[in-house]
């Protein structure tokens, strides 16, 4: 049997045989079979004589599966081209993050890059110089190795601002008293400044941003060791969830709460209210901020942005998909 099998594997087209059950219309009949994988199905009209796989081995009916292409699963933490939801990514001022999906913008229809704000943008509020558009992108993250400017995979494209509970003042009157203190201060308390922060009522829906990949053929849509993003859901307490990123790979949750309002360390002594969040059953580390949630049929139903060791929270993707406008 194994010569029989050997002879399959060298057929066009087929790179994997083995022993399994016949599938009918998707569903396993449970009637033993040899299954043969291969990387496309093609029309029978199409195949050669010599392409052609017998439809039956020995006394074993045969089973023909596409499976793609087999290849070696790419350390998430290196370089990787084309580049794979899953594996690390960063802003050049940020540690790393995860390459979360690749969406279409919906107006031009060009593949993006999608991750958070805190990973492409580094955490920026839009008017605090921590980032700009055109910034390099690097894959793998600074963190992780990736340096200018061998690594750049994109550039900063668009962002959702955040915004912080207490942020500085901008009012002029704050702006002149901090400028006169802290010149006096320099006399006597030379290493101290004074600044005027205020309290905001602003809150967060999304930590989100998009990177324009250098060329197209650089990035890969099929999310790494899940595959490919089949939809939009909503989550529901209780759904079993997924996601496959930097730090963790690939992990498994369950929803325990939506319509989540959360204050959020944002590092600094800073913090952020989000609302309108979902939260579940812990499913990440750090570094896995941007990976994409999704449930058990492929469907995105979130991006995953901050967590703790007893739970994940994530900005529900109709959300971050509406504010970026884009799609899948």
């Amino acid at each position: 049997m194994n010569q029989q099998l050997r002879e399959l594997l060298d057929l066009p087209n087929v790179n994997a045989v083995g022993f399994g059950y016949k599938r009918r219309r998707g569903k396993t009949t449970g009637e033993p079979a040899v299954v043969v994988f291969v990387e496309h199905k093609k029309p029978l009209q199409s195949l050669s004589a010599l392409e052609v796989i017998p439809q039956q081995v020995g006394n074993l009916q045969t089973d023909v599966e596409e499976i793609g292409e087999l290849r070696l699963l790419s350390n998430r933490l290196q370089r990787v081209r084309p580049a794979v939801p899953g594996v690390s990514i960063g802003h050049k001022s940020v540690t790393a993050g995860t390459l979360g999906a690749i969406v279409y913008d919906e107006s031009t229809g060009e593949p993006l890059i999608l991750s958070n704000n805190h990973v492409l943008a580094n955490r920026t509020d839009g008017r605090d110089r921590r980032s700009r558009l055109g910034d390099p992108i690097l894959q793998p993250g600074a963190y992780d190795g990736g340096s200018l400017p061998k690594d750049v995979i994109g550039t900063l494209y668009k962002f959702i601002p955040l915004k912080l509970e207490v942020e500085e003042s901008a009012c002029p009157i704050a702006s002149i008293a901090s400028l006169y203190i802290n010149r006096f201060m320099r006399l006597y308390r030379p290493h101290y400044r004074m600044k005027f922060l205020k309290k905001t009522d602003s809150s967060n829906l999304v930590d989100c941003a998009l990177a324009k990949p250098i060329t197209k053929e650089d990035i890969s849509a099929e999310i790494l060791e899940i595959g490919a993003v089949k939809g939009v859901a909503e989550p529901v307490v209780g759904m079993q969830v997924k996601k496959s990123g930097r730090t963790s790979g690939v992990t498994t949750g369950t929803v325990r709460a939506v319509s989540v309002m959360a204050r959020v360390n944002m590092g600094d002594n800073s913090t952020a209210l989000f609302e309108d969040q979902f939260m579940t059953t812990p499913m990440s580390k750090g570094g896995d901020s941007g990976s994409l949630v999704l449930d058990a049929e492929n469907r995105a139903v979130g991006l995953l942005f901050a967590g703790s060791d007893l739970s994940t929270i994530c900005n529900r993707i109709t959300n971050v998909l509406r504010a970026l406008k884009v799609r899948f």
